[in-house]
């Protein structure tokens, strides 16, 4: 096919023909929608050539490959992504201006592909990103959800979810794979058959789900002549084209099929949402280790050297039962024995952990698993008894400590417990985070497997994160330190040597507060709140959940309203700041959910308040995802990072900020302790108990909350204007946030740590007054900032854990 990017004219001239033979309407009558299509699938087919040659070379050189397993891939737009590690934005951009079109404005129109929610998922997107960018075989496997997380609507001050149907007007990077889909057994049986004096083992399924994979290219920044285009592989579930099962009627099968792929994490506080869950996580993994052995015996013919040229790599433990299914396939399917069975799958699995909190490490019912997936519980089973008999061994007359280490232990399967034993690499997501995991967490696995434990600082891609979402930083930066840090961020540090340069320092501050003023313009659009970009852009944007602390952040501004309104001297003193927060809250976490509803009543009083207005602003943006926070990021002055120490497992919003020029005010948790140990306490503003003395306080208790209500009036006086009809005028509104801080231990230190959060708070409020100093550790902020870099995460992931070598074209 012609190159029909080679020029804007060629490009210009088939855009327009494409567009009426697709649509059959003229150029000039056709939508906004029609041109963006048009120019996906000219884009797509692009990228097809070099789609196909990346995976003869995979085929050719024999190269070992990853399958990166994650349950979440949030994307965000794509468009964009492609356009520009594709190298051809400037072509279309000047015959877009020539066909008078907004090439943004056809941006716009993608819905952000609702495939994950928080960080989990926009990490497994960077490092899609990288892989292909630093020309590495590797690819995605999810699920492909109809409906993404959900559209956050603020009614009221509540959180109100509306379906996401990103899907609704199709989606033109998708390629669907009929003649590859695989069917996936559910329920039913397992036959023991004597075959030549061996014992067979069949499952007899009660029914079939039909896997079905969409693919979508993943292309590499064509920096350094790179053409990769590795695969990110999604799953819908369909009906079988086998037989439909008895026991249900045909409707109720075809819904309980289409409701595996329907959602992402559906409701598990009940049976059947739990049922559902693990089968959205069979479902994929089971589709997913097919294709990779479908792969691998195409070009090999034998499993023997599966893991040599594999890695199935285990992202949190929804993927877990990887390493069971693996096992299935080599013993029922190939007829390994046993022990070279596991041999092979120990040695393909990697898994990475992203947690700390107990409640995230998933553990399923037995009477649950085992009817539901009869012959994965059995090899799990079995894998069980035989590391269980290394437990004795090592733990001779502790029964205990053999069931608090098992993988079925007390009627619950334990995924960590299942990826731990099953992965030859198991890595923490930030040096923090792999030493509490180590030390404390998974100490006894930790003194087991010591080699097996590593740890991996995460990083965002910068291409999406500094060179597509502030255009004036990448420009500024191109110019006066070169063009280097596009394809190394460590480059970046040359940007020190500018530090006490008047005239970068100028055009530091202007590109600030251009990237304030485009957020400010879209918040008053949409939500009517006007922001002084001369205030200081306070931001919080993440998952609303309790450990991360945007309560403490809520009763921080309840106070700074009370002293701005009692304090003549204070107000006089004080910057203005603009409060600004984006989150979504899982839809049964009721407690996330009032703080939605906290945030928004505080905003209502102190923006409507004459007196602190033009000092104090709040705003709880709708609908936070992927491209808002690209608006977001760059626009930010303080970027809060407040969770409670030793619960954040490393954060990247923290890692997006830090690149663009905010200052980080943070405890010591997860990665914020590598930004720290980067920029200093000069360049940051750091508070809090540290991760020692919060497992201290909870190992050995010693902190009453109540101790603190009686004796800071600070904080008794916020307290009690969350119930006594200070905000709303139901004054039982917000009694439960009272009493969790309260009544209920304040388990992650909000009260603890509010005196040093304030005092923070002030620090930051007077540093930016001096705008000469602030722009310098701005910039330090910047130049520091390679090290977070996903390019240089994965490097490390293919260098010491999957040990992948560069493609060659």
């Amino acid at each position: 096919m012609a190159n029909v990017f080679a020029n804007k004219d060629v490009f210009k001239d088939t855009f327009q023909t494409r567009v009426e033979q697709i649509y059959g309407v003229k150029f000039e009558e056709s939508t906004p929608h029609q041109r963006y299509f048009t120019l996906g699938t000219l884009v797509r087919e692009y990228i097809s050539s070099n789609w196909i040659e990346t995976n003869e070379a995979i085929v050719e050189g024999k190269h070992k490959q990853v399958y990166y397993f994650s349950m979440e891939f949030l994307m965000g737009r794509l468009l964009t992504n492609n356009i520009m590690n594709l190298g051809i934005r400037p072509v279309i951009e000047e015959a877009m201006n020539e066909l008078a079109i907004d090439l943004n404005e056809l941006e716009r129109i993608e819905a952000d592909a609702g495939l994950g929610n928080g960080g989990l998922g926009r990490l497994a997107a960077c490092f899609m990103d990288s892989i292909a960018s630093l020309g590495l075989p590797g690819h995605g496997n999810g699920l492909r959800y109809r409906y993404g997380f959900f559209e956050q609507k603020i009614i009221d001050g509540y959180q109100v979810e509306i379906p996401d149907k990103w899907l609704q007007r199709g989606y033109v990077w998708e390629v669907r794979k009929s003649n590859e889909s695989v069917e996936i057994p559910f329920y039913g049986h397992v036959q023991i058959e004597n075959v030549d004096g061996k014992e067979v083992y069949k499952h007899v399924p009660a029914e079939y789900v039909r896997a079905v994979p969409y693919d979508v290219p993943v292309v590499g920044d064509v920096a350094n002549n790179n053409k990769t285009v590795n695969t990110l592989r999604l799953w819908s579930s369909e009906p079988t084209e086998n037989k439909y099962p008895d026991h249900i009627s045909a409707v109720e099968y075809e819904k309980d099929v289409r409701n595996i792929s329907e959602f992402l994490y559906p409701d598990d506080s009940t049976i059947e949402g739990k049922i559902l869950r693990l089968k959205q996580q069979y479902f994929f993994v089971a589709a997913g280790v097919r294709w990779a052995v479908r792969q691998h015996k195409e070009v090999y013919g034998t499993l023997n050297n599966f893991h040599e040229k594999n890695v199935l790599h285990i992202n949190d433990t929804h993927p877990a039962l990887i390493v069971p299914e693996l096992m299935r396939i080599l013993i029922d399917e190939e007829g390994y024995g046993w022990d070279q069975a596991w041999e092979i799958t120990q040695h393909s699995c990697a898994y990475t952990n992203h947690t700390i909190l107990a409640e995230a490490l998933e553990k399923w019912p037995v009477d649950l698993f085992q009817p539901l997936l009869p012959r994965i519980y059995m090899i799990t089973e079995e894998i069980n008894r035989r590391y269980c008999l290394k437990l004795l061994e090592l733990y001779p007359n502790q029964p205990e400590k053999v069931a608090e280490l098992a993988i079925i232990g007390y009627n619950q399967v334990r995924m960590a417990h299942l990826a731990i034993v099953g992965s030859f690499s198991i890595n923490g997501v930030a040096q923090l985070h792999t030493d509490i995991l180590t030390h404390i967490e998974m100490k006894d696995f930790y003194q087991m497997y010591p080699d097996r434990f590593n740890n991996k600082t995460n990083g965002i891609t910068h291409r999406r994160w500094l060179l597509h979402c502030n255009p004036e930083l990448t420009k500024l930066l191109d110019k006066e330190i070169g063009t280097g840090y596009h394809t190394n961020t460590f480059e970046l540090a040359k940007l020190e040597d500018k530090l006490h340069d008047e005239r970068v320092q100028k055009e530091i501050m202007n590109m600030k507060y251009a990237r304030k003023q485009a957020l400010a313009n879209r918040i008053e659009r949409e939500q009517g709140v006007k922001l002084d970009p001369n205030s200081i852009f306070d931001i919080q944007v993440k998952r609303l959940h309790a450990y991360k602390r945007q309560l403490l952040n809520a009763m921080h501004i309840m106070y700074l309203y009370n002293r701005l309104k009692e304090d003549e001297q204070f107000r006089a003193n004080f910057h203005p700041q603009s409060f600004i927060f984006g989150a979504k809250a899982a839809s049964g976490y009721y407690f996330a959910k009032k703080v939605i509803k906290l945030i928004n009543s505080i905003a209502q009083k102190v923006n409507n308040d004459p007196e602190t207005s033009n000092l104090l602003k709040v705003v709880f943006v709708e609908n936070y995802n992927v491209t808002y926070a690209e608006l977001i990021m760059p626009a930010a002055d303080l970027s809060e990072q407040i969770s409670t120490a030793s619960k954040e497992a490393s954060g990247t919003g923290n890692m997006k900020f830090m690149m663009n020029g905010a200052m980080t005010i943070g405890t010591l948790d997860g990665a914020n302790v590598e930004i720290h140990e980067l920029v200093g306490d000069e360049n940051s503003f750091i508070f809090g108990l540290n991760a020692d003395e919060v497992n201290d306080y909870q190992q050995n208790g010693g902190y009453n909350p109540w101790n603190l209500y009686h004796t800071d009036v600070r904080i008794r006086r916020v307290l009690d204007q969350l119930v006594n009809g200070f905000l709303t005028p139901d004054k039982e509104e917000f009694r439960d946030i009272f009493n969790a801080v309260t009544h209920n231990g304040d388990e992650y230190f909000v009260l603890k740590d509010f005196d040093a959060y304030v005092r923070a708070q002030e620090a930051a409020n007077q540093a930016y007054k001096n705008r000469k100093k602030w722009t310098e550790m701005s910039m330090i902020n910047i130049a520091r900032s390679g090290k977070f870099s996903s390019d240089r995460t994965i490097q490390e992931y293919a260098d010491q854990i999957w040990h992948l070598e560069k493609l060659k074209f």
